[in-house]
């Protein structure tokens, strides 16, 4: 991952994981709805700030993938920034169909543990 073309100032800030890679946070930019997690190195994060295009590490495949490259639900990035740990990165998305890979608008509506009784 040191090969990676990530702004050295940005990757000395990163806080990983034993295996190199830190969370992402997709959220949609215009309404705040949390769409999905997915996982990143250096290499996906320059990906994803140089492509306007969120680049993720596929953790079960071994390999990157680009949302929407397979499935025609792009996520365009608004914006990115890191937690004040450097550990979790939320990228701003506009979402072009579902975010999850199950179909679903986002990864985060079908189990709701706790919710407003209504």
């Amino acid at each position: 991952m040191s090969t990676s073309p990530l702004d050295p100032a940005v990757a000395a800030r990163l806080k990983r994981s034993a295996d190199g890679l830190v969370p992402a946070i997709a959220q949609q930019y215009d309404t705040g709805e949390v769409l999905m997690l997915g996982w990143m190195d250096d290499e996906a994060l320059h990906r994803t700030l140089t492509t306007g295009r969120c680049t993720y590490w596929s953790r079960s495949r071994q390999e990157y993938w680009v949302k929407g490259d397979t499935s025609g639900h792009y996520q365009h990035v608004k914006s990115v920034a890191l937690d004040c740990d450097a550990d979790t990165v939320l990228v701003k998305v506009d979402q072009v169909g579902a975010a999850c890979h199950t179909g679903a608008r986002t990864c985060f509506d079908a189990d709701v543990l706790l919710g407003d009784a209504d």
